[in-house]
């Protein structure tokens, strides 16, 4: 339960001791629009109000980034104990760009399922995806697309800065040193999927959002089991789905290379 539960932390008190509300997440972060479940009390609310701002303010800080960049220009919407789906902690819905985070199981996933929102929002400012585009990618599915899976299909970057280091982040994660083949990461995930006879695993976005989550839990400065927990699990499974160590601390770098290129362009816009 919300209320009996407790998540290590270990970032600074922005609010200042102070009641965190739905309506200062959604001001402060850049959010289009929050949602709160019937079902969630008040004491519920207040408490997770609290460990969604701090989580939201904890990645804003390892990203390098200013908060209400968070909110993808006001486009993500946010719910808590509503529109989940059955037996998930949380997700993200492309076609409502809506991030839910389950009541009572919601926790960890934050950094996770913000990633699958960017994955999707940055699709179109990264990509050419106009008349230059191969037929077989046209408009079919584009709009609900994510930049990872449109890069691993040689979809043509618009040339920026920004887009470059997009591009040198899913390089690293999801190919071999030499770029011929394909990270030992995803060699695992892909073994994973065969040994359950599914895909989802090695999926391009679910092996970004688990690289995303598992180098922010690793990188050591800031600790934050709302935000993200579990990557560093030692059983079998989570050693498959999950990068190396050493792998995790180049994406680490990667990551900050482009977001702190990206904050600051944001504040240049402001």
């Amino acid at each position: 339960m919300l209320k009996k539960t407790h998540y290590y932390r270990n970032g600074a008190d922005y609010r200042e001791g102070q009641q965190a509300n739905f309506i200062d997440i959604k001001h402060t972060f850049g959010l289009r629009h929050i949602s709160v479940g019937k079902w969630v009390t008040r004491e519920e609310s207040d408490i997770a109000a609290n460990l969604v701002f701090d989580s939201l303010a904890d990645l804003s800080q390892i990203l390098q980034v200013p908060t209400r960049l968070l909110g993808l220009r006001q486009t993500l919407n946010l719910l808590f104990g509503r529109g989940g789906q059955k037996g998930v902690q949380a997700h993200y819905s492309p076609t409502t760009k809506e991030l839910a985070l389950a009541k009572n199981a919601g926790a960890g996933a934050l950094a996770h399922e913000f990633w699958h929102a960017f994955d999707h929002y940055i699709v179109d400012k990264a990509f050419d995806v106009g008349s230059n585009m191969r037929s077989s990618h046209s408009a079919f599915s584009v709009k609900y697309s994510c930049a990872s899976d449109l890069w691993l299909k040689d979809v043509l970057l618009k040339p920026h800065q920004l887009n470059d280091k997009l591009s040198a982040l899913f390089k690293l994660v999801l190919l071999s040193d030499d770029g011929m083949s394909e990270s030992d990461y995803v060699n695992k995930a892909i073994a994973i999927d065969k040994q359950q006879g599914s895909y989802y695993f090695s999926k391009p976005t679910e092996l970004m959002a688990r690289a995303f989550e598992a180098a922010i839990e690793s990188d050591g400065h800031i600790h934050n089991q709302y935000l993200v927990s579990g990557t560093l699990d030692t059983d079998t499974v989570s050693k498959m789905i999950y990068p190396s160590m050493e792998h995790r601390k180049q994406i680490m770098a990667c990551i900050i290379d482009y977001f702190a290129l990206l904050g600051a362009a944001y504040e240049q816009q402001q």
